[in-house]
């Protein structure tokens, strides 16, 4: 049953709503603040809510910022930032009142007199400093004009005076201004008003003193009013989105409007008089949300349909006549629009590609859970056993060399002057061999073991030195080594250690082990880089792991892995300061160990499966940090963060083998060897997930993926902004799945949108088709009476028109239903089949339908059941009889939600999110005793979510293995508003019921920013009913279980009655879900 719910987030918000500068951490120190989203976070906070007000403001007599935020559900907070902690907390809501068409405006009195906040129509709520700089009570004050756009304060008047931009009746913009007597707490009009202003008038900028009086931006003219001047001046028509003050003064501030356009407006003055007001385009951003100018030129700005930028202005144009340079680009996935969920690289890995952004901004962006190899450079070779990269000096910084070993003989590579691969000689090397193992030893020479011999060679004259000889009738099977040291293994059990001098090879100590060995590590993690006081030594027969100290080869400590798979490799490595032992299997698990260096005890055991192949490990730098690269099947970088080992998949097939290559020309470089060549390539950041960016320049809206003709397609729209009228065209189009270029367009027609997008097969025909269902949006009608269902076929490359079908609606939705085509039209659900003409072309004929609905926007179908969710009346479900080829309902939900997406988890739960930004979960009653009971649908999960689904898709972002513990979750992807992407599993339900517990203690322990509340927070919440979240659980939440210390592990360990390391072991596996 998937009643039971974990919800986690795969990949955070991204887009920015709001952002401040100031003094926050500290007097010195000047912050940028952003909401929903942390670029370079010096810390990332969650909060509680979503946010709705982000201000900054300095109270008298202090000396750093404090930062109000007041939340959607009418909480707020002021938070300081403090090495300790402080912060105050309320709740601004009323019992009645009906909230703003225009969202929650909050404002601070300049002179940090009182706190103003428009909540609901027709109510201004105060709350008022006392001389302290503590808040009192709050009270509301009647505000006769209905419809705000916009409040600010004003600066530098006496009493604190709020200045009102409203719409009347007639549609007419004013500005008003209103003084706040905090004694009557009550309004008294102001000192001046301005009426009629431009009729696309909605943003209010304050100016500073010396200046004072106000800004009023409209679509056509901007306006300067204080009660003495009044000054105006046309623009070129634009919708003013974000404005960022650059000057204490107020005299320069940047606006940025709905085309990405940034200008920068001037206010000319003598001295202390207005004199006009000029505007000059700087050039083009992403589409603003938030402007901040930081200092020196430098100005974020936070965008919600794009990626955030950190840009730097110019004094002088470049040669585009821009005056903007980005900097940097923070990614915002957000708004997700549509998804899909696709494996591009046929590897049972899910790579999520979603539509990104709006307008200009709009793009496409692959979404994949692993890290990539960039490749610099390729030679075809086949049959490599081994590599090893070498340096020409000991105090070189970069590798020379780069042997690679063969069944039968040894070649060295090296760059050349034009940065070439090319073969060279070591002539004291022994190249008609395998080698199996070499190293850059002291006093600038170079070891090679093969099976006969360890030979000693100078780096520089590139001449054998010294060569130690395996004993007649021996050969060596397995070598390891570092700068000093050499251990190898014979066969029948000889274990030999040689230590290395300036030209001299010495056998100190040879063992007699009762088995064969398998693998050695001597890499030194330990005090001194050259040198390894342990060797690890893995068994044959006992199937066993060692470690011997050195230079006397004493066993210390003995482990036995189980089972009946030999190690393969060993490595001693060591993550963020904490040595382990990692140990790799022949059947691709891998055990880590944490090894006590001084006694060398292994403790804390932990195994993982990474493949199905054998596993050789190596360690690797990339930005100052070591990693460890597993090569197998399944390649895998192991590496560390807050003291935990993470597991991250690279993004290639099969690897055999893998060595650092540090060159030169290629510096932090990777050689690796896979199926038949030798790639050099450097690694993308160590991190979980890589997003991809395809920017289309247009506004895609839905996608489709068709594994057979290897496309996608979508539906967009592009916006023409001429200076006459902004027109939109909409297009489909095709694209390649591995370039993602535009290989083919069908443009429909005027006024015709793309709802619904599906690539499906029909009864008796072979082909594959992509169906298109449009909608005629015209500007006088309230919802759309005409729409069409386009069917085409890919052919070479071409989308090719077969057949089309005239509806009496949208066409929200379509899918693939019983080898026909179920489309959602207006407020009915119409099924078509797909029949033969007599003359071989094919056409979509009307079957059966079902009326009932409002708009019947979401439909997902399993077997011959419908799931419909409606604009306004939640789910119901439907049931297609074959018999009398009808359409039935079975039971709906009678709770009204306002739908934004559903699923179907299993046959008898079904998953919806509607636009109060919760989730609920509905399950099928068909065991009820009544018709009317197993006519309703029974809610058995709710949960607020605080992001807007816009859709939720079946799939995994991570390698399913059969045999890890998470592989039979099913597991739901979706995408949000704010560039969200989340999982939901579904759990079995003991492990739903300890996973509950946990969190309930989780709770207790961790306590919310501002004091809100977690519990309130995940409550589901709409404008009829708040109850707390049920059958869904925080995976957030949970998941901050690993980044705990270890004292209130302990503590929360104490109160399950469970150790720390299950519960470490426990929650680490839900991480690999996402």
């Amino acid at each position: 049953m998937s009643v039971w719910n974990y919800v986690v987030t795969a990949h955070k918000p991204t887009n920015v709503t709001h952002s401040c500068v100031g003094n926050f951490t500290g007097t010195q120190e000047l912050n940028l603040i952003i909401a929903k989203c942390t670029p370079k976070p010096m810390l990332d906070v969650p909060i509680y809510g979503r946010i709705a007000t982000l201000e900054l403001f300095r109270p008298h007599g202090e000396a750093q910022d404090f930062l109000f935020i007041a939340t959607e559900r009418y909480k707020f907070c002021v938070l300081q930032w403090d090495a300790e902690n402080s912060e105050t907390m309320g709740d601004v809501s009323d019992r009645i009142g009906r909230p703003t068409d225009n969202g929650q405006i909050g404002i601070i009195d300049p002179d940090c007199r009182l706190i103003g906040l428009h909540l609901y129509d027709g109510l201004f709520k105060v709350i008022p400093f006392d001389n302290k700089g503590q808040l009192k009570e709050a009270f509301n004050i009647r505000l006769e004009e209905l419809q705000v756009l916009d409040i600010k304060f004003l600066y530098g008047c006496s009493k604190p005076t709020i200045v009102v931009l409203y719409q009347d009746n007639k549609d007419a913009r004013h500005v008003k201004t209103y003084e706040v007597a905090l004694k009557d707490k009550d309004f008294v009009e102001g000192p001046w008003t301005q009426n009629n202003l431009d009729n696309g008038a909605d943003l209010l900028i304050p100016v500073p003193p010396p200046l004072c009086g106000v800004l009023i931006i409209g679509e056509e003219t901007i306006v300067y009013c204080s009660a003495s001047v009044f000054k105006a001046i046309p623009i070129r028509p634009s919708i003013t989105k974000a404005y960022g003050r650059v000057d204490a003064d107020g005299s320069r501030y940047l606006l940025g409007d709905h085309a990405g356009l940034l200008h920068l407006l001037v206010i000319t003055h003598e001295k202390e008089k207005v004199t006009g007001l000029k505007i000059e385009l700087l050039g083009e951003t992403s589409i603003a949300s938030t402007i901040s100018y930081l200092d020196n030129a430098f100005v974020y700005i936070g965008s919600s349909y794009g990626d955030s930028q950190l840009i730097k202005i110019h004094l002088q144009p470049d040669v585009k006549g821009s005056y903007v340079e980005v900097l940097e680009r923070y990614v915002n996935l957000g708004p997700i629009v549509d998804f899909c969920v696709v494996d591009l690289e046929r590897q049972g890995q899910g790579q999520v590609v979603t539509c990104s952004g709006a307008y200009k901004d709009g793009s496409l962006r692959i979404v994949r859970n692993g890290i990539g190899i960039n490749e610099q450079a390729s030679v075809e070779l086949q049959g490599i056993k081994g590599m090893w990269s070498l340096r020409s000096s000991t105090d070189d910084p970069h590798d020379t060399f780069l042997v690679v070993s063969f069944i039968s003989e040894t070649r060295i590579l090296a760059m050349n002057l034009e940065d070439e691969l090319e073969e060279t000689e070591i002539e004291g090397f022994c190249s008609q061999v395998q080698t199996l193992f070499c190293h850059d030893a002291v006093y600038d020479q170079l070891v090679q073991v093969t099976s006969s011999s360890v030979r000693l060679v100078s780096s520089t004259s590139r001449e054998l030195r010294n060569e130690w000889k395996a004993p007649s009738g021996f050969s060596v099977n397995v070598a390891t080594a570092n700068a000093t040291q050499v251990l190898l293994a014979t066969g029948g059990g000889h274990l030999v250690y040689l230590e290395i001098g300036d030209g001299t090879l010495t056998e100190v100590k040879h063992a007699q082990l009762e088995y064969d060995i398998s693998c050695l590590d001597i890499n030194p993690i330990g005090e001194n880089p050259n040198y390894s006081q342990l060797a690890a030594v893995g068994m044959w027969t006992d199937i066993s792991v060692r470690i011997f100290s050195l230079p006397e080869l004493n066993l210390i400590t003995k482990e036995y892995l189980g089972g009946e798979i030999i190690p393969r490799s060993v490595l001693l490595c060591s993550f963020e300061g904490i040595p382990y032992l990692l140990c790799a299997l022949g059947d691709g698990h891998l055990l880590n160990f944490l090894l006590n260096m001084s006694t060398g005890e292994l403790t804390d055991r932990k195994k993982v499966s990474l493949g199905t192949q054998p596993i050789t490990l190596r360690t690797f730098s990339s930005k100052n940090t070591t990693h460890v690269f597993a090569a197998s099947d399944r390649p895998t970088v192991i590496y560390s963060s807050n003291k935990k080992l993470l597991y991250s998949n690279v993004n290639l097939k099969e690897v055999s083998h893998m060595c650092p290559f540090n060159s030169a020309a290629f510096p932090d470089s990777l050689a690796i060897a896979k199926e038949g060549d030798l790639t050099i390539g450097t690694i993308d950041d160590i991190q979980k997930l890589h997003i991809r960016s395809i920017p289309l320049g247009e506004h895609a809206r839905r996608i489709c993926h068709q594994e057979q003709s290897r496309t996608f397609a979508i539906c967009s729209l592009k916006y023409n902004q001429s200076s006459t009228d902004e027109s939109e065209t909409h297009f489909i189009r095709l694209l390649d799945d591995q370039t993602f270029e535009f290989i083919s367009t069908y443009p429909l027609d005027t006024f015709e949108y793309g709802c619904s997008i599906l690539s499906c097969s029909f009864s008796d025909d072979s082909n594959v088709y992509y169906c298109v269902g449009t909608a005629y949006v015209l500007p006088e009608e309230n919802e759309p009476t005409k729409g069409r269902i386009l069917v085409f076929i890919v052919e070479d490359g071409k989308l090719q028109l077969i057949a089309e079908k005239e509806t009496k609606g949208a066409v929200y939705s379509l899918n693939a239903f019983n080898g026909k085509l179920l489309a959602a039209i207006n407020q009915k659900i119409q099924l078509y089949k797909w029949m033969l003409r007599d003359d071989g072309t094919r056409e979509l004929q009307s079957e059966s339908g079902h009326h009932g609905h409002i708009l019947a926007l979401y439909v997902q179908t399993r077997g011959d059941f419908i799931v419909v969710g409606d604009l306004m009346k939640s789910i119901s479900l439907l049931i297609y009889k074959h018999e009398e080829g009808a359409i039935e309902e079975r039971a709906r939900d009678y709770n009204a939600n306002w739908m934004s997406a559903v699923e179907i988890l299993d046959d008898d739960i079904y998953l919806g999110a509607e636009n109060n930004f919760n989730l609920f979960t509905v399950r099928k009653n068909s065991e009820g005793a009544t018709d009317e009971e197993r006519g309703r649908l029974e809610v058995v999960g709710e949960y607020h979510l605080g992001e807007f689904v816009n859709r939720f898709r079946h799939g995994s972002l991570v390698m399913r293995l059969p045999d890890s513990d998470v592989g039979q979750i099913p597991t739901v992807i979706f995408g949000t508003v704010n560039g969200v992407i989340g999982v939901i599993a579904s759990l079995p339900h003991d492990q739903y019921v300890f996973l509950e517990k946990l969190q309930a203690n989780l709770r207790k322990i961790i306590k919310g920013v501002g004091g809100l509340s977690h519990e309130q927070w995940r409550s589901f919440n709409n404008e009829k009913k708040t109850v707390d979240a049920k059958n869904f659980l925080d995976g957030d939440l949970i998941e901050t279980f690993l980044d705990l210390n270890r004292t209130r592990m302990d503590d929360i360990s104490k109160a399950m009655g469970v150790s720390v390391e299950e519960l470490c072991k426990r929650v680490e596996e839900l991480t690999r879900l996402h």
